[in-house]
C-alpha cells in the first residue's frame, strides 16, 4: 500500500497579516517586534504612565493613518462594542482613558491587521497541494478549521478540480496572529491531542501547538505530530530549544503507542541546530536524508542549506518503508522556475516548499 505524507507552510489560505506583505525586512521586523511589545504591555495588571505613553506611541506609528491619502495601518486594537474601552479620541488624537488603570479595566485585544490574499496566490497554493497529492498533508499557517475546509471544497476541488480531502482537522493554538497547524487526510482522523497548555517553568512551550493527530491507515494507527516552531525573527533560540526538547518527549511517548510516528512541520531551524539535535537524538530520520532525494538542500526562499527549515521526520520503522522523497518548490517565486501563474511575491503560493515522502506500507 502506497502512502504519501507531506508538510507545507502555506502562509495562510485566504487572509494574511498586512505586515508580511512588506518587503523591507527591517521595517517588517520592527512592526512585529513592536506588536509583541504592545501585546505584553496591554497584559499588565497596572499601566504606568510610561506604559500608557508607549501604547499610544506604538499605535500612532502602526495603527493610525498618517494621512488621508496613505494608510500605514498594520496593527489594530479590537474593542468590542458596548464594552469598556481602552482608548478615547480618533485619528491621531488618541489617548488611554483616564479611568483605565490596567488590563482588568477594559475589554479587547491587539491584533495584526489582515487583508485578503491575491486570488492568484490562493489558487497557486491549491496548485501546490494538488501537485504534492499527499494522502496525509500537514498544513502550517492556516487561519482556522473552517477556512481549511472552505479551501478544500471551494478552491482545491472547486477551482483546481482536484479531489477534495474527506477529512481535515485543526485546533486553534497560542499564536496571537491566529496562524495554526492543521491536517488534510484521505484516511480517518480518529483522535487529536493538543499541547497548547504545556509549560516549563510557568512558560508556555509552544508558540502555536504540537497537535498529535491519530490517523487510521488501513486499520493501523499512524501518529502525526505537527509543529511550527518559534521564528528566528527577534531571536527565539531559547523558545525553539524548549520546543525541540518537548517534541522529542512527545515523540518517544507516541512510540509506545505505535511504531508509526511522524514529526513534521516548519521547525524554523537547520539540521545542525540545538532544537533539532533533541529530535535527531531520538532516532527520528529526516526524509530529505533518504537516498532517493535529489535536489537543493533547503526548503525556503532560495533553498540554500541555511534555508532548510521544513521537515518530515520518521520513526525508524517508517523510514525503512520510504521509497521516494521530493520537495515541491514551484510555488516559490524566489527559487526560480515557478508555476506559470507565479509572477512575484504577491502571487506566489508561499516562500516555503512542500516536503513529501512516499512510503510502501
Amino acid at each position: 500500500m502506497s502512502v504519501r505524507i507531506a508538510t507545507f507552510n502555506a502562509e495562510n489560505l485566504f487572509r494574511r497579516p498586512v505586515v508580511f506583505g512588506i518587503e523591507d525586512e527591517e521595517i517588517r521586523n520592527t512592526i512585529l517586534n513592536e506588536f509583541r511589545e504592545l501585546v505584553g504591555i496591554l497584559d499588565h495588571t497596572t499601566y504606568t504612565p510610561d506604559d500608557k505613553d508607549r501604547i499610544i506611541e506604538i499605535l500612532l506609528a502602526h495603527s493610525v493613518d498618517v494621512s488621508q491619502e496613505i494608510s500605514t495601518q498594520t496593527i489594530l486594537v479590537n474593542e468590542p462594542r458596548g464594552r469598556a474601552k481602552l482608548l478615547k479620541g480618533e485619528g491621531r488624537n488618541i489617548e488611554v482613558r483616564a479611568e483605565v488603570t490596567g488590563r482588568p479595566d477594559w475589554v479587547g485585544w491587539a491584533e495584526l491587521k489582515t487583508d485578503s490574499l491575491n486570488w492568484a496566490a490562493v489558487k497557486n497554493t491549491a496548485r501546490v497541494v494538488d501537485a504534492v497529492n499527499a494522502d496525509v498533508l500537514l498544513m502550517v499557517e492556516v487561519e482556522d478549521r473552517l477556512t481549511l475546509d472552505r479551501f478544500n471544497s471551494q478552491v482545491l476541488h472547486g477551482q483546481i478540480g482536484a479531489e477534495a480531502y474527506p477529512f481535515n482537522m485543526l485546533i486553534d493554538g497560542n499564536d496571537e496572529r491566529g496562524i495554526d497547524v492543521g491536517v488534510f487526510s484521505r484516511h480517518p482522523i480518529t483522535s487529536v491531542h493538543s499541547h497548547i497548555f504545556d509549560k516549563k517553568n510557568s512558560q508556555l512551550i509552544f508558540s502555536r501547538d504540537c497537535p498529535e493527530f491519530e490517523i487510521d491507515v488501513d486499520g493501523e494507527p499512524l501518529w502525526l505530530l505537527g509543529n511550527h516552531f518559534k521564528s528566528k525573527r527577534g531571536g527565539g533560540a531559547n523558545k525553539r530549544k524548549l520546543q525541540g526538547e518537548r517534541v522529542a518527549e512527545l515523540y518517544q511517548a507516541a512510540l509506545e503507542r505505535s511504531a508509526h510516528v511522524v514529526v513534521a512541520g516548519d521547525l524554523n531551524d537547520t539540521p545542525d541546530s540545538v532544537p533539532l539535535s533533541f529530535l535527531l537524538a531520538t532516532g527520528l530520520q529526516d526524509a530529505m536524508t533518504h537516498p532517493s532525494y535529489e535536489g537543493p538542500p533547503g526548503t525556503h526562499g532560495k533553498c540554500t542549506a541555511e534555508e532548510k527549515i521544513d521537515y518530515v521526520m520518521f520513526s525508524p520503522e517508517l523510514f525503512a518503508k520510504v521509497t521516494e522523497v521530493e520537495v515541491e518548490r514551484r510555488g516559490i517565486f524566489e527559487f526560480g522556475s515557478p508555476f506559470p501563474d507565479v509572477h512575484g511575491p504577491a502571487d506566489q503560493a508561499s516562500d516555503h516548499g512542500a516536503v513529501v515522502a512516499e512510503l510502501d506500507l
